[in-house]
């Protein structure tokens, strides 16, 4: 009858366990509250006529993939030499599009270079007149055309068909909205999606893609696509966008260094959390062979 006292040792060794895991959810949940896992908290130091709130993952995410087949609306920008260029001005080639604004020196450099990285084989075998790229600062009015000129000039980013665009400030949140671009204000800057919208030559959005790196199948593969006329998937709800969104879940905001940097403690959650139910898989063998192995008590 020794599977009695393994028995209770592993229900108690459970509660415990149990009780262990609540405690760290909990505590990873103040630190959260603390420290916010995208955003810092808003200061009243910055321009009151910005929206001073939180981004919300999910709500983010929703708003860029609702705009998955919308037609890019026809809004009037300016270009590095200040000169107005309407956005249909791009219909009829396949166009990539992303936002930064020109005052962040991490993740808007990182990203717009990685960006240029993976495009540039597309421009030496496809060539650079097949398509056409388009980054829009959203911070305005500092992001000006000679901001935009200057960012470009600063981290190398000279493509022949790449333009960088100003909107007009009233412009900022229908521009942002019709591509389902999300940002807020933060003590340290914008805290805003990493995201590339892909165009078709109709002027229609077919694709997001997320991240601050991306490879030749991220960009490359689909633009190819959209440039020799081929229908290519949305990809809404898939495993890499998935991983994204708890790449950026697994981050939080440092204000002392104005950096986002990763949360250890949800992967040590996690880690634990696997060994638990291991550990629980292995004590429910021992005890079912425990069982099998005590003899029937005598009649």
């Amino acid at each position: 009858m020794m599977h009695r006292p393994i028995a209770r040792a592993a229900k108690l060794l459970l509660l415990s366990a149990t009780l262990l895991l609540l405690n760290g959810f909990a505590a990873s949940a103040d630190e959260a509250s603390d420290k916010p896992k995208l955003t810092a908290r808003p200061t009243t130091s910055l321009d009151s006529a910005l929206t001073l709130t939180s981004l919300d993952e999910k709500s983010a995410f929703e708003r860029s993939q609702a705009a998955i087949g919308r037609d890019v609306g026809n809004f009037v920008l300016l270009d590095r030499n200040a000169q107005p260029v309407e956005l249909k001005k791009f219909r009829g080639k396949p166009l990539l599009v992303n936002f930064i604004y020109t005052a962040c020196f991490q993740v808007c450099p990182t990203t717009t270079r990685n960006l240029q990285k993976a495009i540039v084989e597309t421009v030496s075998v496809m060539g650079a007149e097949r398509f056409n790229i388009v980054t829009i600062g959203f911070n305005q009015p500092f992001d000006s055309p000679q901001a935009m000129k200057d960012f470009a000039t600063r981290y190398g980013l000279d493509l022949p068909n790449w333009e960088f665009l100003s909107p007009a400030p009233a412009l900022v949140a229908d521009v942002t909205q019709n591509f389902g671009f999300s940002f807020v204000a933060t003590p340290a800057g914008f805290d805003h999606l990493n995201q590339i919208t892909l165009v078709d030559a109709e002027g229609r959005i077919v694709r997001q893609v997320y991240g601050e790196k991306f490879t030749p199948k991220d960009l490359a593969e689909p633009l190819k696509l959209l440039i020799t006329g081929s229908a290519i998937s949305p990809e809404v709800s898939t495993v890499k966008e998935l991983m994204e969104r708890v790449r950026i879940l697994c981050s939080v905001y440092d204000p002392v260094t104005g950096r986002y940097r990763t949360n250890y403690s949800v992967y040590f959650m996690i880690a634990g959390f696997i060994t638990f139910l291991g550990f629980l898989i292995f004590m429910s063998l021992n005890m079912w062979k425990n069982r099998r192995r005590t003899p029937p008590p005598a009649v």
